[in-house]
C-alpha cells in the first residue's frame, strides 16, 4: 500500500449514508463484544476519516489513529478537535514501520482486505498490545471480487472467518472468536461482514 488509492475519495468519502451506517453498526457490535473502560489507549488500524473511532471514541481515554492514506488522514486530522476523547493522528504503513506504544486495544474496520501479508500484521498487532488487550477486527467475509468496483489497493477478496481465527492464533491470540458484525447491502447483493475479536 504504498499510493494513495483513497485521494479522490477522501472528501467524499463520509457522504455514502449506506458507508456510515454500515460502521455506526460494527461499532455498536464492537462495543457488544468488548468491555470498553475510560482509561483505555486504543489504536484504529486503518482509521480512515475517523468513522469508526468516532463512535468509540466516548467510551476510552486515547485512540491513536494509523492510515497510510495522506487524503484520509487530512480529513480525520480537520475533526480531530471535535472528537470525545484524545485523538492522535499518524500517517504511517504500519506492515513496515514500527511503533513502541503499547494498546490496551486495537480496533480496525474493512481495513485488512487492504494487507498484503495479513499473517505477518497480526503478529505485529500482537507485539503492539499490552497483555490481556484486544484486537476488534471487522472485515468483509470471503466474497466473489464484485464488491469492490475500483482498485483501491485490495490483496483478498475477504476473509474466511475459520482462516482469521487461525491468523490470530497462530500470532498468539487467545480466545479468538468470530461473530457477524456487520450486513452491506449493495447492487440487490448483501456482503456480510464478521468481526473478530481475540486477547493477547
Amino acid at each position: 500500500m504504498t499510493n494513495d488509492f483513497f485521494k479522490n475519495k477522501a472528501e467524499s468519502y463520509e457522504k455514502d449514508s449506506n458507508r456510515v451506517a454500515n460502521v455506526h453498526t460494527i461499532a455498536g457490535s464492537i462495543m457488544e463484544r468488548i468491555n470498553l473502560t475510560p482509561d483505555m489507549h486504543l489504536m484504529d488500524f486503518g482509521a480512515g476519516t475517523g468513522l469508526l473511532l468516532g463512535q468509540i471514541a466516548p467510551h476510552v481515554a486515547k485512540i491513536t489513529a494509523v492510515d497510510i492514506s495522506p487524503s484520509m488522514t487530512e480529513q480525520l486530522r480537520k475533526k480531530q478537535g471535535a472528537l470525545e476523547c484524545e485523538i492522535e493522528v499518524l500517517e504511517m504503513d504500519l506492515s513496515v514501520e514500527t511503533m513502541d506504544a503499547k494498546f490496551d486495544g486495537i480496533i480496525s474496520s474493512m481495513t485488512m482486505h487492504h494487507i498484503e501479508d495479513v499473517e505477518a500484521m497480526f503478529a505485529k498487532m500482537h507485539s503492539l498490545l499490552k497483555q490481556g488487550g484486544f484486537i476488534a477486527i471487522a472485515d468483509l467475509e470471503t466474497e466473489d471480487g464484485s464488491f469492490h468496483t475500483e482498485d483501491t489497493g485490495v490483496f483478498h477478496l475477504g476473509f474466511d472467518g475459520d482462516a482469521l481465527v487461525q491468523f490470530a492464533t497462530a500470532a498468539g491470540f487467545q480466545h479468538a472468536e468470530i461473530g457477524p458484525a456487520s450486513n452491506i447491502s449493495r447492487s440487490a447483493r448483501d456482503y456480510p461482514v464478521l468481526l473478530l475479536t481475540a486477547t493477547a
